[in-house]
């Protein structure tokens, strides 16, 4: 393990704020990141699945860490998402991330194309010994090849820049039996649970941390759990799992991943945008009425909930607004 110390801790796998026309909203991420810091947040981890990594071209994902990179400043860690189509592509992200300094990247197995687990072990060792930068590993079954036990104790045995897991499986007893593999040999070896619903139980039973979707809308609150967990309050950190349940419950199952997300962020007062993904008329209105919900989960928790002064349109947008306004008055006669 490199002397900066194992991962641990809560890493906000962050949005990314865009504007009307669906660019990167920098100032939107500037203050996004600020306020993830200000409440909390122990790192950061962009370009993930919850921050839409296949929606950006890779110059997209690449301006997406320099802008966090910069606006972090040290304050903390940065987990950059480095997962490309192909190992290739996959190691260049690795060494451009490095050179801005983050403290890790992480990697998801090979998608689209299912691989049987001696491949996904090929793969990641092809990446661990060419890697300049400390790799987790990323494990979600639902969207990629899983990653079983024997290739995760393999890897770190054969990898010393293979440094972490996060896992968003959500199963616990398979978490454990990854802890049993690999951390008598590799202690410095950090376990971090993706699943939200079960961050206390993964803590409990040894991991080290978690990179949770719900940190991205309250990140007060699954900083407190942590510290609840961490300082031995279980009665406190249990009714704050449950809280934190609903709230993840609400964000992955209420609409289309990770649609809800961007009207949690909205309803924190925070300029987020529209999505690029296209919605339907029904869709839309699954979202409206999920605004009313969020809002009484926020209640409950205790944290702020204003809605952002937000125009549907650019600056560009309404000068010709006005200007057709003024032009038709003219031709009227209404302005004389």
């Amino acid at each position: 393990m490199t002397a900066q110390g194992k991962l641990h801790g809560i890493f906000t796998p962050n949005m990314v704020p865009l504007d009307t026309r669906g660019n990167i909203d920098e100032c939107g991420l500037r203050t996004y990141v600020d306020w993830l810091i200000a409440h909390g947040v122990h790192g950061l981890y962009p370009n993930g699945s919850t921050g839409e990594f296949t929606r950006f071209t890779p110059e997209e994902r690449r301006r997406i860490i320099e802008i966090i990179m910069d606006q972090t400043a040290g304050r903390v860690p940065v987990l950059a998402g480095a997962a490309e189509a192909n190992v290739r592509e996959t190691l260049a992200a690795c060494e451009y991330y490095h050179s801005l300094g983050v403290r890790a990247v992480a990697i998801v197995s090979p998608y689209y194309y299912r691989l049987s687990p001696d491949n996904v072990y090929a793969y990641f060792r092809e990446i661990g010994r060419n890697t300049p930068v400390d790799v987790t590993l990323y494990n979600i079954p639902m969207f990629a090849s899983p990653i079983d036990v024997p290739t995760i104790q393999r890897l770190s045995e054969e990898c010393e820049r293979i440094v972490a897991i996060k896992d968003s499986s959500g199963d616990v007893p398979q978490m454990m039996r990854m802890i049993e593999a690999v951390r008598p040999n590799r202690p410095d070896f950090s376990f971090m649970t993706g699943w939200d619903a079960v961050l206390m139980p993964m803590l409990l039973i040894g991991a080290d941390g978690g990179t949770n979707v719900t940190s991205g809308v309250v990140p007060e609150l699954t900083r407190k759990l942590y510290d609840a967990v961490a300082g031995g309050c279980i009665d406190q950190a249990r009714d704050l799992q449950y809280l934190v349940r609903r709230i993840f419950d609400a964000l992955l199952f209420s609409a289309d991943f990770p649609e809800a997300c961007r009207i949690a962020i909205k309803l924190r007062g925070l300029p987020i945008g529209p999505s690029r993904q296209p919605l339907s008329e029904k869709h839309q209105a699954v979202l409206a009425e999920l605004e009313p919900k969020l809002e009484s989960l926020y209640a409950e928790a205790g944290v702020p909930c204003t809605r952002a002064a937000q125009s549907d349109f650019t600056p560009q947008q309404i000068g010709q607004i006005v200007a057709t306004v003024l032009q038709s008055l003219n031709a009227q006669g209404s302005l004389s």
